[in-house]
């Protein structure tokens, strides 16, 4: 068996081109990983962008809320301040003017009490100055029996 020059000519070029082949595969499984690793690198950076920008977003409306909150609080509170001191005053007004009925209806029951009391003791020194003089009188009647009887 003769092998000519062609056949191992051959033999050797068709054994090259798996070995081609399979670079050219790796070649581009390699560019594809790069790629791929690139992309993944530019969303990244786009993703943490976005995500920055959002949390800005957030933290100003934040910011925002809470100062319309804390604006209205204190509107809140002033507001409850002078209707409680309102209040306060009415309340005030009303206490002094049931005191001084009060004062005036007790120094009026003062009053008749002590007309009634003066009217009473009037009557009743009356009646003890009567019942004294019918007692006296009583006495003086019994002493004279009394002195009759001892004569």
């Amino acid at each position: 068996m003769k092998i000519s020059l062609k056949t191992i000519l051959a033999a050797v070029l068709l054994s090259a081109v798996p070995v081609a082949l399979a670079q050219d595969v790796s070649s581009d499984a390699k560019k594809t990983a790069k790629d791929t690793g690139s992309e993944t690198k530019k969303a990244a950076k786009k993703t943490g962008h976005a995500t920055e920008k959002a949390a800005d977003k957030t933290g100003h409306a934040t910011k925002t809320a809470a100062h319309k909150t804390g604006h209205a609080t204190k509107k809140a509170a002033t507001s409850t301040g002078h209707a409680t001191e309102k209040a306060a005053t009415k309340t005030g007004h009303e206490t002094k003017v049931i005191a001084k009925n009060t004062a005036h209806g007790t120094e009026k029951a003062a009053d008749k009490t002590g007309d009634a009391t003066k009217t009473a003791a009037k009557k009743t020194g009356s009646g003890v100055k009567k019942g004294t003089k019918a007692t006296g009188h009583e006495m003086k009647k019994a002493g004279e029996k009394t002195e009759d009887a001892v004569k």
